[in-house]
C-alpha cells in the first residue's frame, strides 16, 4: 500500500506563478543559455558571488533567467508572485503548498550556501524578489498532504504525506547510500556530474565546481557539472536513424578514428562556456557510423577526465566511483569511463532509476519511522576496473580532444 510520496526533477527549472498560483508561461529549464550577459553583470555586481552561492553565475541557473525575463519580458516579469522548482510545482499541484528542499534551491543561485537560506543581495542584483521564493524544507520532511480532489483523480488515498524531495543529482546521492563524507559517484544521465558528498561548505568556482547543500541536514556536497552526459549517444543515434545499441556494438569494434566535441548545449565544469557547441574532426574516408560512436563514446569519458581533474585541483582524487543513471546501461561506456580516468566504477543494482529511487527513500524517511541508517548502498551488479593500457592509449587522445575545445572557441560563430 502506497503511504508516501517522494518528489524529485531535473535542477534550475523557472517554474513561475501569478498571484492565483497559474503558470505565466512555458519553464525555462536548465539548458537553456540565454542569459549569458546576465551571468557576467550579476559577476560584476557581486565579486563573492561564486563563493556566496556555491558556483560562479551561469545561464542555466535561475536567478540569472529571472533577471533576463525582466529586460526582454518586462510584461511577464511583472505579474511574477512565485517561482518553483519543476519538482517543486509538481508537489504544489499534490499538496497546494509552496515548499522546496536545500539541493534544489541551491541551484537556483539566490541561496547562501554556507547560512543555507535564501539570500537577499543574490536576489537584488538579479530582479527577483525574496517574496517570490518558497519555503525551504529538508528533502525528508513533509512538504504537504495529497489533497482530496487530487487523490481522487490519481485513485489515491488523500492525505498521506508528500516529502519534500530534493533535485535529481542529490536524490540520486540519497538513493544510492551517497550521505557521508567522501562518498562518491557519477551520473549518466542526459547531463552528467561527478558527485562527492561533504561534511562542510567547500566552495570551489574558480574550478566551475559546484559546491550546494544536501537534500539532508549538516550536509552539502561538491559536483562537477557536465551539461552533455549520455544525451550525446541519443542524439548521434536520432541523427542517423540507428538504435543506441546496434551503434554502440559497431563502435565496441571500431578502430580509435575521429574525436568528436561533446558540447551539444555548451558546458559547465570545466569551461563554464554556454555558447560551446559539438563538432566531430578529423573525419576521412574511412569513417564509419560505428567509428562516430565510439568518438561519442569517448569524448563523453573524457569530460569525466576533465570534471576528475577539476577536483583533483581541490585536493579531492577519487580512486572508485559508484554509477547511476540511464547512460550505465552500457557495459562499454562505463569501461571506457573507467579507462580514461583511471577509477574503479561500480554500477550497482537498480543503477539506471537513479534519482527515483532516492525520492522514493525520501518518502520512506519522512514517515519518521526509520532513519538515515537505511540509506545503504544497493548490492553492486557490476564493478569496472581501468585498463592501464587502454589508459596509455587515451592520454595522447585526450591531449587532441582538450585542443579542439580553444581552437572551436576561437572560431567567431556570427560569421558562419
Amino acid at each position: 500500500m502506497l503511504r508516501a510520496i517522494g518528489l524529485s526533477g531535473q535542477m534550475h527549472g523557472a517554474v513561475l506563478l501569478d498571484a492565483e498560483k497559474t503558470p505565466i508561461r512555458p519553464a525555462i529549464l536548465w539548458n537553456d543559455g540565454r542569459a549569458e550577459a546576465e551571468c557576467a553583470d550579476m559577476a560584476r555586481l557581486e565579486p563573492e558571488i561564486g563563493h556566496l552561492s556555491g558556483a560562479p553565475p551561469m545561464p542555466g541557473f535561475t536567478a540569472p533567467k529571472l533577471l533576463w525575463l525582466s529586460r526582454f519580458e518586462p510584461r511577464t516579469h511583472a505579474r511574477i508572485a512565485h517561482v518553483l522548482l519543476p519538482k517543486d510545482y509538481v508537489g504544489f499541484r499534490l499538496h497546494g503548498g509552496l515548499v522546496t528542499d536545500p539541493s534544489d534551491a541551491a541551484g537556483t543561485g539566490w541561496f547562501d550556501e554556507g547560512a543555507r537560506c535564501w539570500s537577499s543581495r543574490l536576489c537584488e542584483i538579479s530582479a527577483s524578489d525574496l517574496a517570490w521564493l518558497p519555503e525551504v524544507r529538508h528533502g525528508s520532511d513533509v512538504a504537504g498532504t495529497l489533497m482530496p480532489e487530487v487523490a481522487r483523480e490519481l485513485g489515491l488515498p488523500a492525505g498521506i504525506p508528500v516529502a519534500t524531495g530534493a533535485g535529481d543529482a542529490a536524490a540520486g546521492a540519497v538513493g544510492i547510500g551517497a550521505i557521508h563524507d567522501g562518498d562518491g559517484f557519477i551520473s549518466l544521465g542526459t547531463s552528467g556530474q561527478l558527485f562527492v558528498t561533504t561534511n562542510s561548505y567547500r566552495p570551489d568556482p574558480e574550478n566551475c565546481l559546484h559546491a550546494y547543500a544536501h537534500c539532508l541536514p549538516k550536509r552539502w556536497f561538491q559536483m562537477a557539472a557536465m551539461l552533455n552526459g549520455a544525451r550525446p549517444l541519443a542524439w548521434f543515434s536520432t541523427l542517423v536513424g540507428r538504435t543506441v545499441e546496434e551503434l554502440l556494438a559497431e563502435a565496441e569494434v571500431a578502430a580509435p578514428g575521429p574525436l568528436f566535441l561533446p558540447y551539444l548545449t555548451g558546458e559547465r565544469t570545466p569551461h563554464g562556456d554556454a555558447s560551446i557547441r559539438a563538432g566531430f574532426a578529423f573525419l576521412d574516408e574511412s569513417t564509419t557510423q560505428g567509428s562516430l560512436m565510439r568518438s561519442v563514446v569517448e569524448a563523453v569519458a573524457f569530460t569525466f577526465v576533465d570534471a576528475v581533474d577539476a577536483f583533483s585541483a581541490t585536493g579531492t582524487r577519487p580512486d572508485a566511483l559508484m554509477a547511476i543513471g540511464g547512460g550505465t546501461r552500457s557495459d562499454f561506456l562505463m569501461q571506457m569511463i573507467a579507462d580514461a580516468t583511471g577509477c574503479r566504477l561500480v554500477r550497482t543494482r537498480g543503477a539506471e532509476v537513479g534519482p527515483a529511487f532516492g525520492a522514493a527513500r525520501l518518502a520512506q524517511l519522512s514517515l519518521r519511522e526509520v532513519t538515515e541508517e537505511v540509506l545503504t548502498t544497493p548490492p553492486v551488479d557490476r564493478a569496472f576496473r581501468p585498463n592501464r593500457a587502454s589508459g596509455l592509449f587515451h592520454s595522447e587522445r585526450l591531449a587532441a580532444f582538450r585542443a579542439l575545445y580553444p581552437a572551436l572557441k576561437g572560431i567567431d560563430r556570427s560569421r558562419q
